[in-house]
């Protein structure tokens, strides 16, 4: 069956249908991972978004029980060169298509992804979504230019009730907006007790348990969608650790006085380069994110910027001058990705001993 998509700017690509026929407009960006689909369709910060693969053949190792960062998926959609639905590992159970089908997640092959990806490259992220050939293109894309961007995508992907996750010396308050396994689990190594809580859980409800430090996960969006959040992070910093990666570093910059501004096409791909300014280390990272710290904004804050992106040079990490806080950029979990930086983590738990 052929399938059409469809961008705001009135492009159509043609190719082969497969996943589900349910169509959602989204986002249309580019990830540039040779591997881990199964990781990345699965990560939260994806929602509202339709993923654009640059590597070309997706689907020749199907989908497993263990490879999953979440439960459900939340992308709108898939794009790729080459679907392969005769998938080949001995742990597969079933194929990307038979996953995208059950979970409703459309997708697209035989198109252009090279071409797709310099427009988006060169002319920024658009919206866009996927449909049957036979639709009234004209319609669409009037109806994509009529339809607002997605904001607070994270109240769509957070829990909405805590749970623990016990194990340790350390208790950790999890915010949840949009969290890994990924991230669990290397908190969960390294002795620490878990309690997810939902995105909006108040500076009483977190103290409450008691916390050595508290973790603000990544999601999607931008630190403005989730201002309760950044006012929670500004009251508790004083009272314990914090550490905040992806969307939760934009929080703690924005907390301190941070600008935070969208990127032209974002970063989305699994072996990023960044710098330690400390030590002028380069290290490979995992990166999922829309949007970036101002660098000038710092400057009269007390956040010091503590990694720099290699490709644009925009800043990928930062530390607070006096209080036991710091926030990454990019995925220190990893999954799907280079792992160069899980020693954050142990960096944390440094942190809150040192409060204790």
């Amino acid at each position: 069956m052929r399938r059409l998509l469809i961008l705001e700017d009135g492009s159509v690509y043609e190719g082969e249908a497969f996943g589900s026929d349910k169509f959602q407009i989204g986002e249309l960006i580019f990830q540039t991972g040779m591997c881990g689909y199964q990781e990345t369709l699965s990560d939260p910060s994806y929602y509202g978004q339709i993923i654009t693969m640059t590597y070309p053949v997706i689907g020749n190792v199907g989908i497993n029980r263990d490879d999953f960062e979440s439960m459900n998926p939340q992308l709108f959609g898939l794009v790729v060169k080459e679907y392969d639905d005769y998938y080949s590992n001995f742990r597969g159970k079933m194929s990307l298509d038979e996953y995208m089908k059950l979970k409703e997640i459309p997708g697209i092959s035989g198109v252009d992804t090279r071409a797709i990806t310099k427009k988006i490259r060169d002319n920024g992220v658009m919206k866009a979504t996927l449909a049957d050939e036979d639709e009234d293109v004209e319609k669409v894309v009037a109806a994509l230019r009529n339809t607002s961007k997605v904001t607070n995508g994270v109240k769509y992907v957070s829990t909405t009730k805590s749970y623990t996750i016990p194990n340790g010396e350390y208790k950790i308050v999890l915010l949840d907006l949009g969290v890994k396994y990924g991230l669990i689990r290397e908190l969960n190594k390294r002795g620490c007790s878990i309690v997810v809580m939902p995105y909006n859980a108040t500076k009483e409800e977190i103290l409450s348990v008691g916390p050595d430090g508290v973790v603000v996960s990544s999601g999607p969006g931008r630190s403005r969608y989730v201002s309760s959040v950044v006012e929670t992070v500004k009251n508790i910093a004083r009272k314990v650790a914090v550490m905040g990666i992806g969307l939760g570093c934009q929080i703690i910059c924005e907390a301190f006085g941070g600008n935070i501004e969208e990127a032209k096409f974002g970063f989305h791909g699994n072996s990023c380069p960044v710098i330690k300014l400390e030590s002028g280390k380069v290290e490979f990272t995992s990166q999922n994110s829309r949007y970036y710290v101002e660098e000038q904004s710092l400057e009269n804050t007390p956040l010091k910027a503590t990694y720099k992106n290699l490709n644009d040079g925009s800043i990928q990490g930062v530390r607070h001058e006096e209080l036991p806080v710091i926030g990454v950029q990019f995925t220190a979990e990893a999954s799907p990705g280079a792992d160069d930086a899980k020693y954050i983590f142990d960096e944390f738990v440094e942190m809150m001993g040192g409060v204790r």
